[in-house]
């Protein structure tokens, strides 16, 4: 994955073209991808880049990009508790497109371009959702929807597909997306745009590595239900008994468990909150990342290869995951989890 990579040069030129853009974000990774997004012109030439309210580690990571020089045009606006409305023809950036109140706005509003950034793996899903049947609705891989749930993701997904149709929607991820899946996906009028961090990468580094070789990314699975606890405090006690590990928390794990991963021998948990991506990306050659199936495993790989730094997925052993965890969302969680190529040319 490369700066050059399909969809980026054309993603420039839009910047010429709209004058604003606004982009809602709820989750660290969000809103740092939407940085990305706007440096590589898929925004507008004026962007205003709004997160939700009450969240901190997205208040955490605005500092933090706080520090850094934004690249020319964007504004980071106070926290806001609810979603703004775009004006009628204004680009509108969001992550989460499964988000029932992202799903309303878009039949409510009249956005003029709309720009996916990542959300995590569930990018992928509707990457594949959007190449299914034209009334497959926009849901996650998980959890239960009722009746009038699912008409809104029916409805947002019929919408979503017909801008896309009218060259109107861009998906900017730096997931690997299969050649054939990236083909179907364009195909349907998806500007699907990859990226390599290239804004992140031209900043200089603001934090100290951590001086442990070991580097382990915490996992929102045992809070989720998905895999057993106990496996996986008797793995990361392997760890530490082993070598110094350094624990860096998942923004979603449980603050019970992240005091007792504190509690073992030979481990140290760093606060969280920021993007691993931001915290990590100095590492030396000599260190190395541990982490089960997650976005991070890939997001890093892009950012610490040419350091030399390795970053290694640990394959969840059957007898971890719960009976919440189906056979379709291991496969889901894990088909990612040793690819590093990104996406073919159109």
């Amino acid at each position: 994955m490369n700066g050059s990579s399909p969809g980026v040069e054309d993603g420039r030129d839009h910047a010429r073209e709209q004058d604003s853009a606004i982009a809602w974000v709820e989750s660290p990774l969000q809103m740092l991808c939407a940085v990305e997004a706007h440096h590589a012109g898929l925004l507008g030439a004026r962007s205003h880049l709004v997160p939700r309210a009450k969240l901190r580690p997205l208040a955490v990571t605005g500092r933090e990009l706080g520090r850094l020089t934004l690249p020319r045009g964007l504004e980071l606006t106070p926290a806001r508790p609810d979603m703004p409305r775009p004006r009628r023809g204004e680009t509108w950036a969001v992550g989460d497109a499964f988000s029932g109140k992202v799903q309303f706005r878009w039949l409510t509003a009249s956005p003029g371009r709309i720009v996916i950034v990542d959300d995590g793996l569930a990018t992928i899903r509707l990457l594949e959702l959007l190449t299914g049947r034209t009334g497959t609705p926009l849901l996650r891989a998980r959890g239960k929807t009722g009746r009038l749930r699912t008409v809104l993701a029916t409805a947002a997904g019929l919408r979503l597909r017909a801008a896309a149709r009218a060259g109107r929607l861009s998906i900017f991820t730096a997931l690997p997306v299969p050649s054939d899946l990236a083909k179907a996906v364009r195909a349907r009028g998806v500007e699907l745009v990859t990226h390599d961090f290239a804004w992140l990468r031209s900043q200089p580094l603001r934090r100290p590595r951590p001086a442990e070789r070991t580097v382990v990314l915490g996992t929102s699975l045992v809070r989720n239900g998905l895999i057993h606890r106990e496996r996986y405090f008797g793995w990361l006690a392997g760890l530490g008994s082993a070598e110094p590990v350094a624990y860096f928390p998942h923004r979603r794990e449980d603050p019970g468990d992240l005091a007792r991963v504190g509690e073992q021998p030979g481990i140290t948990v760093y606060d969280g909150g920021i993007p691993a991506e931001m915290t990590l990306r100095g590492l030396a050659a000599e260190q190395r990342v541990l982490s089960l199936p997650s976005t991070a495993v890939t997001s890093l790989r892009v950012l610490l290869s040419a350091r030399g730094v390795a970053v290694e997925t640990v394959d969840v052993p059957d007898e971890w995951w719960t009976a919440e965890a189906a056979p379709s969302l291991r496969s889901h969680l894990s088909r990612f989890a040793h690819h590093d190529t990104g996406v073919t040319g159109s």
